[in-house]
């Protein structure tokens, strides 16, 4: 009894829980308040300096900053401590409390600080160059040049201040319901209320009544607060139209690509791209109805595995085969990956009121990054927790760069996290000699491809109409946010895929629609670079691996372009999104051919 718990423990990584308590201590401090203390004194300092930011020489300036660095790692602590606890338990009083706390506080030290961005906005573009010439700004230099892009959306300073102040009261606590909604989502199977994520697992179960009763019951579990979430989604929806049109931003979109320091047109020939290689996810759901004996895929098929078997595989098995893999490509990162595992870094197991998905918080430079997983032992965790450790390495490397350039934009964050998952998936297909278990691997990273790429861009489509339908036609019904969510997934699946009742309302669990406006694309726009970064190191083997580290240490200390070059990929290319979407089509005609010859 004694094997069976433990191998039960084990399958469901019970225990393997974070120590946060470490983001409260050094510098003297040991609990929240005294690092928000210091954070007020630190910023009553700083704020001393409004009206004079324009008359600094470098080296005053650099001073300056480093205080406001400091200032910015004290708020990382206590935002990123209050941000983690809540996200393992929405549900505790404490938490939510806590996070308000944080995040009120928070917010009255930083708009003291609105001044700054302003001043530096208004100087003239020649003494700009002239103090980020001097060696000692270089620690903030591309930051100090990239807050300028913004000096059209600005508003006056109060209005900055009410604002920030606002947010509070406003997006920031429609997001938080939102969360707290998704938590409690719930789906009965067998007379089980599973969560969310464990029922949206059952997707990938061999047998398809397994699956199918999943589907209907994710449905049913969406049912009670489909409104609700629906008003939340409205009221954010108007609240960023609100938020465009005082800052002169003309699309929906405008300000998540600044943000990204990708230039619109870029954006939209990644998307128009993707939109004209629908074909490869259409001709795989056809091959893959033929593989499960169908006619047609359902909804509820499409994450389906072709394995033989659904083997589950425990935490100690899968821990060991991703550091494995990242040992293989550089024992340096491999170390890294080890520490994760080891030092109680990571929150793995599914619980009641914890978020759904999984992330990577990189908190601040000081101290070390966190991943949440919500682990069901799936073979697809495995690859979850590859490529949440690919985050979690690009952070701990990226450190040394402090808060200024320490998290790069979302169009390359996405990298490292899909090249780790992309080396894990080389070993164990490496390992794997079986034909119809090579078959099961390869379908299992094509379809990993497909979602990042293919089902992101039919979701930023998504987004596209919602925000658009909104600003044009007034608030969105429940009725028409599911007719937008099936034209534009009905777009990439063509006749390949038949939805089923109710898959209609789908749209209401993601999380990225309500906190990260915009956000999805970047995932596609990640796996396609970060596949065509694989291809040079396949070419290149271990004369890449220096490369590789540089551009992680890096960090966002230069623009998405230059990082690109110390890989060897040219971001500026415009045939570049083909390039990469050939890559995933060799994925397919590779997954065909096991077909074939199985």
């Amino acid at each position: 009894m004694t094997e069976e718990r433990d191998t039960n423990a084990d399958l469901d990584a019970t225990g393997v829980d974070w120590d946060l308590e470490t983001l409260l201590v050094g510098d003297g401090h040991t609990s929240v308040d005294d690092i928000l203390n210091d954070a007020d004194r630190v910023a009553a300092d700083l704020a001393s300096h409004k009206g004079s930011i324009g008359a600094m020489s470098a080296q005053v300036l650099a001073e300056y900053l480093t205080r406001s660095a400091y200032l910015g790692e004290l708020l990382g602590r206590v935002g990123s401590y209050a941000g983690l606890k809540f996200a393992v338990d929405t549900q505790d009083p404490a938490n939510g409390a806590l996070m308000s706390q944080v995040e009120e506080r928070s917010t009255v030290i930083e708009t003291q600080l609105v001044f700054f961005d302003l001043e530096w906005a208004a100087l003239d573009d020649s003494l700009v160059e002239e103090l980020l010439a001097d060696p000692c700004l270089a620690f903030a230099a591309h930051h100090l040049r990239t807050a300028r892009r913004y000096k059209t959306h600005l508003l006056t300073e109060a209005e900055e201040v009410i604002l920030a102040e606002k947010n509070l009261s406003g997006a920031n606590a429609w997001v938080r319901l939102f969360e707290e909604l998704q938590s409690e989502i719930t789906a009965e199977i067998n007379g089980e209320n599973l969560k969310l994520e464990s029922a949206l697992s059952l997707l990938q179960a061999p047998d398809r009544e397994v699956r199918k009763a999943a589907a209907q019951a994710v449905t049913e579990g969406l049912a009670p607060g489909l409104r609700t979430r629906a008003f939340v989604f409205n009221t954010l929806l108007s609240d960023k139209s609100i938020d465009d049109r005082l800052r002169n931003f003309d699309t929906w979109i405008a300000s998540r690509n600044l943000s990204n320091e990708a230039s619109d047109e870029s954006v939209a020939a990644l998307v128009t791209a993707v939109q004209g290689r629908y074909s490869i996810p259409q001709r795989w759901y056809k091959l893959k109805a033929q593989l499960l004996g169908l006619d047609r895929l359902a909804d509820y098929d499409r994450n389906a595995t072709v394995a033989e078997s659904d083997l589950k595989i425990g935490w100690s098995e899968a821990t060991e085969i991703v550091v494995d893999a990242y040992a293989s490509f550089s024992p340096e990162l491999g170390s890294i990956a080890r520490a994760f595992i080891d030092n109680q870094w990571i929150d793995a197991p599914v619980r009641a009121a914890k978020r759904g998905g999984a992330f990577c918080s990189y908190t601040v430079p000081s101290h070390h990054p966190y991943l949440m997983l919500n682990w069901t032992g799936r073979r697809r965790d495995v690859l979850t927790l590859a490529h949440e450790l690919g985050h979690g390495i690009h952070a701990y490397l990226s450190r040394q760069q402090g808060v200024f350039h320490f998290s790069t934009p979302l169009t390359l964050s996405e990298t490292a996290s899909v090249f780790g998952e992309t080396v894990t998936f080389g070993r164990l297909l490496e390992a794997t000699k079986d034909p119809s278990e090579r078959l099961a691997l390869l379908a299992e990273s094509l379809e990993g491809s497909i979602a990042t790429v293919f089902r992101q861009v039919a979701m930023n489509r998504f987004e596209h109409a919602v925000h658009t339908d909104r600003r044009d036609q007034g608030e969105v019904s429940v009725d028409r946010f599911n007719e937008l969510w099936v034209s534009t997934q009905s777009e990439m699946f063509g006749d390949t895929v038949e939805m089923s009742e109710g898959y209609e309302t789908w749209w209401s669990y993601i999380p990225h629609f309500i906190g990260s406006p915009g956000y999805v694309y970047a995932y596609a726009y990640g796996q396609l670079l970060a596949l065509s970064v694989y291809a040079q190191y396949e070419q290149r083997g271990e004369v890449f691996v220096p490369h590789y580290i540089e551009m992680l240490s890096a960090g966002g200390s230069r623009t998405p372009e230059q990082l690109g070059t110390i890989v060897g990929v040219d971001l500026a290319d415009p045939g570049f999104w083909e390039a990469g979407l050939d890559i995933v089509e060799r994925q397919l005609t590779a997954t065909e051919e096991a077909v074939a010859t199985r």
